[in-house]
């Protein structure tokens, strides 16, 4: 199997193993189905495992970007996007002498 064969096949692994992701299939599921119907170049336990992580840290990763509207009754039902992050650490400010 030449190189670029290869790396079309594990390309088309993960786009599999990221479909059975999103349908929530676990790890086991994911890879007991692609054995039954890849056979020998199914790719290995480990690699759907890593998939599944790195698929599921990719959501993970998207929903925590998004701004997330705050809706309550205190404001009259409107949403306020407005949310303040902070990154733990102190701001430096610089005075001048006088």
């Amino acid at each position: 199997m030449s190189a670029e064969s290869s790396n079309l096949s594990n390309i088309e692994h993960r786009a599999v193993i990221k479909y059975f992701v999103k349908k929530g299939k676990t790890p086991k599921e994911i890879f007991e189905d692609m054995v039954s119907v890849l056979q020998e170049s199914a790719p290995s336990y480990t690699m759907v495992k890593n998939g599944l992580a790195y698929f599921n840290k990719d959501e993970r990763a998207v929903k925590m970007i998004l701004p997330r509207a705050s809706c309550d009754a205190s404001d009259g039902g409107k949403c306020s996007k407005n949310r303040k992050i902070s990154t733990g650490r102190p701001k430096n400010k610089i005075m001048a002498d006088s």
